[in-house]
């Protein structure tokens, strides 16, 4: 298991960076206080260049049009709400209707080309600590898509920032490591031997074992995260890294 920090001066952007189109990063969000932090993280990756949506997921379609419009106006508030918290009343927004949504989530990403799906953690997660929800967890177990998880709590800090950036892969996975360091390049992230013990992400990469272009954790890499206090998280699929 190797597990250090990108150490990538600005000065490593490559030259034609410019002409490279941004990557796109879906938020879900659904108005709780939890995905109020995912709409945080999503903001402090989106330093980088990219390109932000938000997305809600419907089970169903009401079969009653009145109620289909009541249902329909309160996924459009939730969004607005969204967009309003971000400060950009003009960010994408995305209703999507299928019975399950993570799998909603992901098709929406294919669709879009987006490269990252950013959930809040679960409701019950302490503050300061990261955990996936059901959603996320789905995802988490076979998904062709990078997800990204919030620390709990992260809406509370307004001036938060991307400014350290850890990395933790199984032996022979680059992908987290390329994907750490695209980010750090796009930030202007130097890390120096007196970095944070907790940075303010880490990229976690998949097991050997995942099907190349999915997510697959191992056993001991959950473990790191349950216990790593103040990070948010970025899991990339196997071999498949984000170039931000």
């Amino acid at each position: 298991m190797i597990s250090r920090v990108a150490n990538v001066p600005a000065a490593a952007l490559p030259e034609d960076s410019a002409s490279v189109m941004s990557i796109g990063i879906i938020v879900s969000y659904d108005g709780t206080p939890n995905d109020e932090d995912g709409l945080a993280l999503g903001r402090m990756l989106a330093a980088s260049g990219a390109t932000l949506a938000l997305a809600f997921v419907r089970h169903a379609r009401e079969y009653d049009p009145s109620r289909e419009e009541i249902a329909q106006h309160d996924a459009n508030q939730r969004l607005e709400r969204g967009a309003a918290l971000l400060g950009d009343p003009s960010v994408a927004r995305h209703i999507v209707i299928n019975p399950s949504t993570g799998e909603g989530l992901a098709k929406l990403a294919e669709s879009e080309g987006a490269s990252i799906i950013v959930f809040g953690s679960d409701y019950r997660t302490p503050p300061g600590s990261v955990e996936p929800g059901t959603t996320a967890q789905h995802l988490l177990e076979g998904g062709p898509v990078a997800v990204a998880v919030a620390l709990a709590g992260l809406r509370t800090k307004a001036d938060a920032s991307i400014a350290s950036i850890g990395v933790t892969a199984p032996d022979g996975e680059t992908a987290a490591q390329e994907t750490a360091d695209a980010l750090a390049a796009k930030l202007g992230v130097t890390i120096t031997p007196g970095s944070p013990i907790h940075p303010d992400l880490i990229v976690v990469g998949s097991q050997l074992h995942a099907p190349i272009g999915e997510i697959a954790l191992g056993g001991s890499t959950r473990v790191e995260l349950d216990s790593a206090y103040g990070s948010s998280a970025l899991v990339v699929p196997r071999s498949n890294p984000v170039l931000f």
